[in-house]
């Protein structure tokens, strides 16, 4: 989600740069910059002139085989746009030209995509002409000799021969161009990446690719053959055998659809499905925005005067759903624990509750990882599929540190928004301690805990004083973003903040608390007060041209809102459970939200496959705007949402049901009462909590 913030400062030292240049110079720039323009006009009847022979005279060396099929197609190409041939007419037609909108941002021309990748001229017995579409990066400071330009580079499409490489299309377009500019043009100033180009023909699929494709089609297989088992021959729903609840779509899906009544037992805190869902809508949205300010906008130096709106706030300061998120995670895991210790008399079971978290989080990681590492390519196409999605090189070297939950300690975070489940992990893994702990010594080693985050939180306040670090988007570094939010001992006192609430909620089980209404009003007003402030507290300071804010001053802000706003949170829970919650306590424990809080990991794992896709994938540019900011979020959460529940039927479910197997095997018929507990992954999911006995009455 912080990614953001670097995308945002990036495009903010353009822009205020640019506010900086008289404006003499910037006409002067203009003018100079549209001499490229120029190129695109005049360059159809440039190429008809040009003689493809001065190419191999360019470089010294024999010309290699390749070589001389790209001088003979290019040969072909420009006979057919002297003979005025549709195909070498439409190869050129799929050219970009220079993007519209260079003093707004728009650094994209995508040209026609489609149209030159369906070029295929058959020029003699079995070989052809392909289309090849590669972007052509322009420099102006660098081609025109444009000193301390306000325009910066931007990239437009080219469509050349497909037996063309990107080297052998550079020298072509600093030919064709040389006598265009009248300038001698240098080949970083107008380049083709041979990443960025992209042909019709599909990639072979290599080893890893069919072996996905393979465990997908086996494991769909299984449900589908269960579920007509289910459906043809299980007339006794509870009298299944296990093999087919585990794998049948129909028993899975009633599962997951099904309601729990609100208040149907005291073991359940209703409000957590709310909460668990409006966080994971925030963070998609946040993403939305992260991957808006990537596309190819025609508009992007508005993202500085819109991040200047109180509105932009609640993006900029997104990092508070995660807050949320870490807050129920170690609320449930000291919770649920603490109370099956009592039943079970102190006894816990690490090893087996190690491996129930890995079996329900690793299968649909490591799906993830390899289908946005193979699969995507095959699913889609797109103008700027050429180079891959983002993080592509980091999931190809670094994979591993995602399944070993420590990407957030690497610079190589394959699946960038995972590293909140290291994070998560890594707390997890701890956790053992402090529940053995707070069972045997109770209130003593819940006073450590209070000091553990104390501790941590001088930990962050020092970290951002010695390194002077601020996440103030005109101030932000990426050092700072590493140090401060990815790194687990910085953020970890949201997640003891929920443990230590979670033990208070064991201790006072069974207990309803008695508050008089000004005691109640005022928790609300200190409540709204603290997350009002922490969102808006900045506001004055994230202008370009608004005050500065002292190391001292944001090392607090960030320190106590850490706190303050966990704090909020744990009230919210402690209203909602005590009768004192009122419409919030309505809307947030309204049964609707129970099948999306299910879902809640796998719609976290997939949500940015569908967002990068949809920008990868545009033929046209876009227009940075909130209000096209929240269709696309809208569209790219309701696919995110139907292919969750598909790979919850497929992966998350059938691994998850092999919980069932490893339970240890009851005397007796269990009383099975829902609890909502956070799923291994971190975010939360009901299971299904089993007791011999009917428990005492809990909160």
């Amino acid at each position: 989600m912080a990614n953001i913030v670097g995308v945002i400062f990036l495009c903010g030292l353009a822009v205020i740069s640019a506010g900086r240049v008289a404006d003499e110079d910037v006409l002067s720039d203009f003018q100079r910059v549209r001499q490229l323009r120029g190129l695109a006009l005049n360059f159809v009847g440039q190429v008809k002139d040009f003689d493809v022979k001065e190419l191999s005279t360019v470089d010294s060396r024999v010309p290699s085989q390749e070589d001389m099929l790209c001088l003979s197609d290019l040969t072909a190409l420009m006979t057919g746009l002297q003979s005025g041939q549709y195909w070498a007419l439409k190869m050129l037609d799929s050219w970009g030209s220079i993007p519209s909108g260079l003093l707004t941002g728009n650094m994209f021309d995508l040209g026609n995509f489609d149209e030159c990748l369906k070029i295929n001229h058959g020029v003699s017995l079995g070989r052809t002409i392909q289309g090849k579409y590669c972007f052509l990066s322009v420099s102006p400071t660098q081609a025109l000799g444009v000193q301390g330009s306000i325009i910066g580079s931007f990239k437009t499409a080219t469509c050349l021969p497909a037996s063309c490489s990107a080297t052998q299309m550079n020298t072509f377009v600093s030919m064709v161009a040389k006598p265009l500019l009248n300038v001698s043009i240098p080949s970083l100033a107008m380049s083709i990446s041979e990443s960025s180009c992209q042909t019709s023909e599909s990639v072979p699929w290599d080893g890893l690719t069919i072996f996905m494709i393979v465990i997908l089609s086996l494991m769909g297989s299984l449900v589908a053959l269960f579920t007509l088992w289910d459906y043809c021959l299980g007339k006794n729903q509870d009298q299944l055998p296990a093999i087919v609840k585990v794998f049948s779509a129909r028993v899975n899906s009633r599962a997951l659809f099904r309601i729990v009544e609100v208040n149907s037992s005291p073991n359940v805190i209703d409000c957590l499905h709310g909460i668990r869902c409006l966080s994971l809508m925030w963070v998609v949205f946040c993403h939305q925005y992260v991957m808006a300010a990537l596309a190819s906008n025609i508009n992007i130096f508005h993202v500085i005067s819109w991040e200047e709106t109180p509105y932009a706030s609640f993006i900029l300061h997104g990092f508070f759903s995660v807050d949320s998120f870490f807050v129920l995670g170690g609320l449930l895991v000291a919770l649920i624990p603490l109370r099956m210790m009592d039943r079970t008399k102190g006894k816990l079971n690490v090893p087996l509750m190690y491996l129930h978290r890995l079996i329900r989080i690793v299968p649909l990681l490591a799906i993830a990882i390899v289908m946005y590492l193979k699969l995507m390519p095959i699913v889609a196409d797109g103008p700027r599929f050429g180079s891959g999605y983002s993080g592509k090189a980091d999931c190809e070297n670094g994979w591993y540190w995602t399944l070993l939950f420590v990407n957030n300690y690497t610079e190589e975070k394959c699946l960038g928004h995972t590293w909140y489940l290291s994070v998560d992990m890594q707390l997890f893994i701890i956790s053992p301690i402090m529940l053995i702990a707070l069972y045997k010594w109770g209130k003593k080693a819940a006073a450590g805990i209070f000091v553990l985050i104390v501790l941590l939180s001088g930990c962050l306040f020092a970290t951002i004083m010695v390194n002077k670090y601020s996440l103030v988007l005109k101030h932000f570094s990426m050092d700072a973003q590493r140090d401060l939010y990815f790194a687990t001992h910085t953020h970890a006192t949201p997640w003891l903040t929920g443990f230590l609430f979670g033990y208070i909620l064991h201790l006072n089980r069974g207990k309803k608390f008695q508050l008089s209404k000004v005691v109640a009003w005022s928790g609300w007003i200190l409540c709204l007060a603290m997350i009002f402030t922490s969102i808006f507290a900045l506001y004055p300071y994230a202008k370009w041209t608004g005050p500065e804010l002292s190391t001292f001053a944001e090392a607090s802000y960030y320190t106590l809102t850490r706190v303050g706003w966990c704090m909020a949170l744990c009230w919210v829970i402690f209203a909602c459970m005590n009768g004192y919650g009122g419409l919030a306590n309505s809307f947030l424990s309204s049964p609707l939200w129970q099948p999306l809080s299910r879902l809640s990991y796998s719609v976290y794992m997939w949500h940015m496959f569908f967002q990068e896709i949809n920008i990868r994938s545009m033929r046209t540019n876009s227009y940075f705007s909130n209000y096209t900011i929240m269709l696309n979020f809208w569209s790219t959460f309701g696919f995110a949402v139907l292919f969750a529940y598909v790979m919850h039927l497929v992966i998350e479910a059938p691994f998850g049901g092999l919980d069932y197997f490893l339970r240890p095997k009851q005397r007796t018929p269990p009383l099975v009462k829902q609890k909502s507990q956070i799923d291994d992954n971190g975010h939360n999911n009901l299971e299904e909590l089993k007791v011999t006995t009917p428990a005492p009455a809990e909160n």
